[in-house]
């Protein structure tokens, strides 16, 4: 039986199987004798197949066979197992998001290692400056959108995703899976921000993701306590006399610096609300006639942010 190797990077970039899918398996290879399907594998280690593996290993009689693919370096590679699991039909969203954001990752590290490659070529050749990302970020974005049947923003904001959910995992293990699965739904920004935030910060954004909506939302509930002692009252009337002056003061306006996050929030709420309506309704990007229409529709924010930059702002 071949040796291989077992990338915890790659096996975790795959949506696991339940207990009993794991089990439904097992029991087929052995109903048929063989593993029919073949071990994907790059430089001995395994692109696709880690569930399979585990059978063989379990039963050494099984009999299988080995695919040996060739990459020029695990960013090639973790780009093939997200494509590749991206053609599996029974994802959930949230895992089809991460796999998307997982790519988008994995193929701009290609593009910034061929970059290098001919930047360093052009170096000992004497050539003239070359960009060394010749395959920009808009344009990996845009190809892999079409490929996924997304949008550019989509893809960004699956990245974005991602790292939310893998910084989740390190800070609190197990909540990947809740969140893939869909056992747990989060708003996207929410996990984003996890990755986002300082490390000791990490912990309890992530156990805030478990929170429902109505959790999130829920404000504290008042504390009622007994009267003081009469000896301590004049104090406490002093201090509630104090905070009431202090809430008459005026109070500063927010900063520039906080609209603009909240604007942020509300361009990302708009963005999530266009690709629901675009999944759920796909012919309004396929159908030439729809998509004229949406577009004349869509032209108008063109136009407001023209307005803008050109600094008409009446």
């Amino acid at each position: 039986m071949d040796r291989l190797i077992i990338d915890p990077e790659f096996r975790d970039k795959i949506p696991p199987l339940t207990e009993d899918e794991f089990t439904l398996l097992e029991e087929n290879i052995l109903s048929d004798g063989a593993v029919f399907s073949p071990l994907i594998v790059w430089d001995g280690t395994i692109l696709d197949g880690h569930n399979r593996y585990e059978i063989i290993q379990k039963h050494p009689e099984l009999t299988y066979a080995v695919q040996n693919l060739d990459f020029d370096n695990r960013y090639e590679a973790i780009s093939w197992i997200c494509k590749h699991q991206l053609g599996r039909r029974n994802l959930t969203p949230q895992q089809k998001k991460y796999l998307i954001g997982q790519r988008y990752e994995a193929e701009k590290m290609v593009d910034a290692f061929h970059g290098n490659q001919h930047t360093s070529e052009a170096r000992q050749s004497g050539a003239g400056q070359i960009d060394p990302h010749q395959n920009t970020r808009h344009v990996t974005r845009s190809r892999i959108a079409q490929e996924t049947g997304t949008t550019d923003s989509y893809v960004k904001r699956a990245e974005q995703f991602a790292k939310g959910v893998d910084a989740a995992e390190e800070a609190l293990p197990g909540i990947k899976q809740e969140i893939l699965t869909g056992a747990i739904k989060p708003p996207e920004t929410a996990v984003a921000a996890v990755a986002k935030a300082e490390p000791e910060e990490r912990p309890r954004l992530a156990a805030d993701l478990k929170k429902s909506k109505d959790d999130r939302d829920k404000k504290p509930r008042p504390a009622y306590h007994k009267a003081p002692p009469a000896a301590s009252r004049k104090a406490e009337m002093q201090k509630i006399a104090e905070i009431s002056a202090e809430m008459e003061r005026d109070k500063a306006p927010s900063t520039e610096e906080n609209v603009l996050c909240s604007l942020d929030g509300e361009i990302v709420s708009f963005m999530e609300l266009f690709d629901r309506i675009f999944q759920e309704y796909p012919r309004l990007l396929s159908d030439s006639h729809y998509r004229q229409e949406l577009i004349q529709i869509m032209q108008k924010m063109k136009q407001y942010i023209a307005d803008i930059e050109g600094g008409c702002t009446e």
